[in-house]
C-alpha cells in the first residue's frame, strides 16, 4: 500500500468492522464491507451510510464573494438564499471540466464549497490563481468529518440519532446545535443527507448513526448507486477535455447570469450542439461486466469510443455503462456492441437514468 495514503478520520471504524481498504483518489478507503451488492440494496432499500471524508470543504468569504463565485462556476449562485444548495460546475478556459461541487450558502457573504477529493489541490490552486482582493478562501478540508446517510429510512435514522434537530429540506444546509453541518443531498438518488462533523468526534457520529438503524456501505456500492442513476464521476465521465454540455449537464449550466470561464465554448455548443455526447448504454442480453475503457462499436463492427464508466447494475441485473459517442448514433434505442476482452455483447442507447428510485 502507498505510504502517501491519506487516512480517514473514521478508518478506525473502518478496520472495527472488517472493512476492505483500497487506495482511492489518494486515500485510503473502504470498498466494501460485506458484499457490494447487499450494500447496494441495504440503501435501495433502507439506509446506508458511507464515509466521505475524503472529499473537501472549502469556505468563501466577503461582499465580492457571490459575484466572483459566479465568474468561476457554471450555475448562477445568486438564485440561492442562505441554507440553499446547488450542484454546479468548475470549467477551464477550453470549457472543459476541472471538477464539479455542490455549492451551499451559509449567510448573505459566506459559501461552503464540496469539491471532490482527487481535486482539492488541484481546485485550490485554481481558485487562489483567480481570487480577488475582498474575497477569501479557506481550505478547512482536514477539519471536518463527512459521512453521506442515504436511503429511504435515512429521515428516520436521522430522527433517532438527532432528536429535536430538523432536516433541512432538500439541497438545504443547516447547523445543528453541536456545530455539525447537516446537508440534503445525496450522489444515489434516494433520499438523503451529507453530515460533516469535527474529525475528532467522527467515529463517535459514524456509531451514532449505525446504533439509529444505518448500515455501513463502500465505495464499490457507491459506484453502482451513481451509475444506476447516470450521474457523472469526475475523472471518468467529467473531464478537463469534455465539456457540460457534451456531458449531458446543462441544466446545470447558466448562459444568461453574465461571463464565466468556459462560457464561450458552452455558449457556442448549445447553440449548435455538442458532436459528442455522454450516452447512456444498457446491454440487451447476458454478458460479462462492462468496465470503463471497454470499447463500444456500432452493430456493424465500427468502434465509435470507449465506456467512460460501466458495472453490473444490482437493481436492474444487466450490464450498464456511459460513454461519449458522436451524436449520430445517440438516438434512444440505437444498437450497439461493448467490446469486453475480445468478446463483443449487444446493447442499446436507453434515456437516463437507468434506474428510477421508488419514491
Amino acid at each position: 500500500m502507498p505510504s502517501d495514503l491519506k487516512s480517514s478520520p473514521l478508518e478506525s471504524a473502518h478496520v472495527s468492522l472488517g472493512a476492505r481498504l483500497v487506495p482511492f483518489a489518494g486515500w485510503n478507503m473502504p470498498v466494501q464491507y460485506t458484499s457490494i451488492l447487499d450494500e447496494h440494496h441495504a440503501v435501495r432499500k433502507h439506509c446506508g451510510i458511507f464515509d466521505i471524508s475524503h472529499m473537501g470543504q472549502f469556505i468563501v468569504r466577503g461582499p465580492d464573494a457571490a459575484k466572483w463565485l459566479n465568474s468561476m462556476l457554471t450555475n448562477n449562485i445568486d438564485a440561492l438564499a442562505p441554507t440553499q444548495g446547488q450542484y454546479t460546475l468548475m470549467l477551464n478556459e477550453r470549457g472543459g471540466v476541472i471538477d464539479d461541487l455542490i455549492a451551499y450558502r451559509t449567510g448573505p457573504e459566506d459559501f461552503l464549497l464540496v469539491v471532490n477529493a482527487s481535486m482539492i489541490d488541484e481546485d485550490l490552486a485554481w481558485m487562489q490563481s483567480h481570487l480577488p482582493s475582498g474575497v477569501t478562501l479557506e481550505n478547512q478540508s482536514d477539519a471536518w468529518a463527512g459521512m453521506a446517510i442515504q436511503g429511504p429510512e435515512s429521515p428516520a435514522v436521522f430522527a433517532k440519532a438527532y432528536p429535536g434537530e430538523t432536516l433541512p429540506q432538500r439541497n438545504g444546509i443547516a447547523t445543528l446545535a453541536d456545530g455539525s453541518i447537516v446537508c440534503r443531498t445525496g450522489y444515489t438518488g434516494e433520499d438523503g443527507f451529507e453530515f460533516f462533523s469535527t474529525a475528532a468526534t467522527g467515529v463517535a457520529v459514524w456509531e451514532k448513526f449505525l446504533a439509529s438503524g444505518a448500515s455501513p456501505a463502500g465505495l464499490g456500492a457507491r459506484d453502482t448507486l451513481r451509475l444506476e442513476m447516470a450521474y457523472p464521476l469526475n475523472g471518468n465521465d467529467l473531464s478537463p477535455d469534455r465539456t457540460p454540455i457534451e456531458a449531458g449537464l446543462g441544466f446545470f449550466v447558466n448562459l444568461e447570469k453574465g461571463d464565466f470561464i468556459g462560457r464561450e465554448i458552452l455558449a457556442q455548443q448549445k447553440e449548435q450542439g455538442p458532436a459528442l455526447k455522454l450516452t447512456a448504454i444498457q446491454y440487451t442480453e447476458k454478458g460479462a461486466p462492462p468496465r470503463a475503457h471497454y470499447p463500444v462499436l456500432t452493430e456493424g463492427g465500427t468502434v465509435i469510443g470507449e465506456l467512460a464508466s460501466g458495472a453490473l447494475s444490482p437493481s436492474l441485473m444487466t450490464g450498464i455503462g456511459m460513454a461519449y459517442l458522436p451524436a449520430s448514433h445517440t438516438k434512444l434505442g440505437t444498437p450497439l456492441k461493448i467490446d469486453v476482452r475480445g468478446r463483443t455483447t449487444p446493447a442499446k442507447v436507453v434515456k437516463k437514468p437507468f434506474y428510477k428510485p421508488t419514491k
